[in-house]
């Protein structure tokens, strides 16, 4: 349990009937760095403009020999901070596409209009890749007080643009929004609404106030970890919004949750059992007990290495409700 929890909440790995194991690794999810050109209030990752952290290019060449050894990945996430503004992004988009993989890259979509990055709806469209931006709203007042001044009316450019180029209409060209609720300031929490209706209620309005069309609507729920905790804690509320996300706890979605077929990999080359864990320095292990690294998985010429799959008690977040991943609801 963790130091800050509350005697009252039942560790998430006695909740479980029995310890999480992988599945066969189908999906690299890797955090390319920090640097990102906003600076949510809701981001785990505590990304911002003044970070700095980024693949290394050793750790570049790395990843891309992950990708072309292995034919069971189907999938590599590129996430961040920005993942577009930190080194690798392209390298690695390319040498995964070259090898017929899905690539997703998870934009803010703002990035599009910083000097530089211009040219990235054009990237994404002549790569194919799977795009899945941010977009906590579908209102204008609620984006900007999580995400900055001015991000919803750039973020509604940026759809635009990827309409113009067959986003969201192309089968080949899927572009995905991503809904996370405000953060709470009391103890009136929920939990993310019906993720259909939500999606028919973006498509709605997005269609008929910009003529903008997208995919899917993916709902993801706040994991108490990084800025969502601080922000939690200040309010004296972060131990309350663990219980109620226990009291809200679903067995259904165990089978599904993302860690049980990615590995998720950071700038450094460390490897974990999924992104939160990535956040918390919960570093994946052999089941020899020794810190699993994308080098060391090269050298054990094994990409199913990891049988145990860590746990902490921010995973009720992903198994409350319908349950939550980087692909929305679960059940």
């Amino acid at each position: 349990m963790s130091s800050t929890a509350k005697t009252s909440l039942t560790p998430f790995d006695q909740k479980i009937a029995a310890p999480l194991v992988k599945n066969k690794i189908t999906v690299l999810q890797v955090n390319l760095g920090r640097k990102c050109n906003l600076a949510c209030t809701h981001c785990h990752v505590e990304a911002s403009p003044i970070r700095t952290e980024e693949l290394s290019s050793e750790v570049c060449q790395q990843i891309i020999e992950l990708i072309n050894r292995y034919p069971q990945i189907n999938t590599v996430d590129l996430t961040g901070g920005a993942p577009e503004m930190n080194y690798g992004f392209r390298p690695i988009v390319e040498a995964a596409r070259a090898k017929g993989k899905e690539v997703i890259v998870r934009s803010n979509l703002t990035i599009f209009f910083e000097p530089g990055y211009e040219d990235l709806p054009k990237y994404f469209a002549k790569h194919k890749l799977r795009v899945t931006a941010s977009l906590p709203c579908y209102l204008e007042s609620n984006v900007d007080k999580q995400r900055g001044a001015g991000v919803y009316n750039n973020s509604i450019r940026a759809i635009q643009q990827l309409n113009q180029l067959d986003y969201g209409k192309d089968a080949d060209l899927v572009l995905d929004l991503v809904y996370n609720p405000a953060l709470p300031i009391d103890n009136n929490f929920s939990l993310t609404p019906n993720q259909q209706q939500l999606e028919q209620d973006y498509k709605t309005y997005l269609k008929d106030n910009f003529d903008i069309s997208f995919n899917n609507l993916f709902t993801i729920t706040n994991i108490p970890i990084g800025r969502t905790k601080q922000f939690l804690q200040r309010r004296k509320i972060h131990d309350d919004y663990l219980e109620f996300l226990e009291d809200n706890y679903n067995a259904q979605t165990l089978e599904h949750v993302m860690c049980r077929n990615e590995l998720s990999i950071d700038y450094l080359g460390n490897v974990y059992d999924c992104d939160f864990n990535q956040m918390e320095s919960i570093i994946a292990t052999t089941p020899n007990r020794e810190k699993l690294t994308v080098d060391k998985i090269l050298k054990l010429d094994n990409l199913d290495v990891i049988n145990k799959i860590k746990t902490a008690d921010y995973c009720y977040g992903c198994t409350a409700g319908t349950g939550s991943s980087c692909g929305g609801s679960l059940v």
